[in-house]
C-alpha cells in the first residue's frame, strides 16, 4: 500500500474525533435543555458552564481537524 493511500486513511479516522464533538454537544445542549424544563430559574448559572463546556468540546473537534490537515500536507 502506498504511503498516499495510508494518509488518505489516516485523515479519515480523524473524522472519528469530530463526530465524538457533535456528539459531546449535542449531550451537552440536550442536558442543558432538560434541566432548565426542570428549573428555569438556575438558567443565568448553569449558562456560563455550558459555554465552557462547549468551548472544550469544540476544541476537540478542532484539534481533530488540524490533526486531519497535518496528516494530509504534509
Amino acid at each position: 500500500m502506498e504511503m498516499v493511500a495510508l494518509k488518505f486513511i489516516g485523515v479519515g479516522l480523524c473524522s472519528i474525533g469530530m463526530a465524538g464533538a457533535a456528539i459531546a454537544i449535542g449531550n451537552i445542549f440536550g442536558s442543558f435543555f432538560n434541566s432548565l424544563a426542570r428549573n428555569p430559574s438556575a438558567a443565568p448559572k448553569i449558562e456560563k458552564y455550558i459555554y465552557i463546556a462547549v468551548g472544550l468540546a469544540e476544541a476537540m473537534g478542532i484539534f481533530a481537524v488540524l490533526l486531519a490537515f497535518l496528516i494530509m500536507f504534509s
